[in-house]
């Protein structure tokens, strides 16, 4: 069953992107692939918030249990897409050793939980984290490539895509990772599978803190050059 529903997920991600091909050809392979990953962001942050909040267990208290039906298909929505996605990312070459080496664990973690049967709990967990800021780093580059980047809608969505980031994948995974090694039921393999991808959350941390110390720099210049303009204006105001 679980096989079918992979599949079927595989299915629609690729059918939707030739609809999205379709409709706007204009626009290129990666509008369109960004559309499908934007969609599916939106599509499995919803599932798994279900599966986490209200359908159960809590993966804090109940990591490596038996999956549920509910958490099968979550992780086969899932699957479906990064089969597609890195199918795409090799294709055309988009991506870098570390992306695809997320896309590459992504797979490996969701393959596990579905073939032992268990740990789905935290699988989902870790899903839900990992695609929450997804939606906008797609809302960035789509605004980069319209030229709507440069201001404060964009400065918002940085803003937005660091705090989250910083506090859910590094903080509150920070202890479903804790949780997830001391568990007597996770597997060994789920363990390391963990360690893996808590790691490459700190490879991203790091690239991302990067990116804003460099970007507040250059807005705090760009205020510091506005700021004096303003002042040689009110000064040139008072002498006339």
């Amino acid at each position: 069953m679980a096989v079918l529903q992979v599949l079927c997920s595989l299915i629609g991600w690729s059918g939707l992107y030739v609809a999205f091909c379709r409709v706007s050809p204009q626009r290129g392979p990666e509008w369109n692939c960004r559309m499908v990953t934007l969609s599916h962001g939106v599509v499995i942050v919803l599932l798994t918030a279900y599966v986490i909040f209200v359908d159960g267990p809590w993966p804090l208290t109940h990591a490596g249990t038996e999956n549920t039906r509910l958490q099968i298909r979550a992780l086969s929505v899932c699957l479906g897409y990064f089969l597609f996605d890195i199918g795409w990312c090799v294709r055309f070459g988009t991506e870098g050793r570390v992306m695809l080496a997320h896309h590459a664990a992504s797979i490996a973690g969701i393959l596990l939980a579905l073939l032992t049967g268990a740990s789905a709990c935290e699988t989902c967990a870790v899903i839900f984290g990992s695609e929450l800021t997804n939606p906008l780093l797609q809302t960035r580059w789509f605004l980069r490539r319209t030229g709507l980047y440069d201001s404060l809608l964009g400065d918002a969505v940085d803003l937005l895509f660091i705090f989250l980031f910083a506090t859910v994948r590094v903080g509150v995974g920070g202890a479903m990772f804790y949780h997830e090694l001391t568990s007597p039921r996770t597997a060994a393999v789920m363990k390391l599978g963990g360690v893996v991808m808590y790691g490459l959350a700190w490879v991203f941390m790091a690239d991302i803190a990067r990116f804003g110390y460099k970007k507040s720099r250059v807005r705090y210049k760009q205020w510091r050059e506005k700021h004096k303009e303003v002042n040689m204006e009110g000064k040139h105001l008072a002498a006339d």
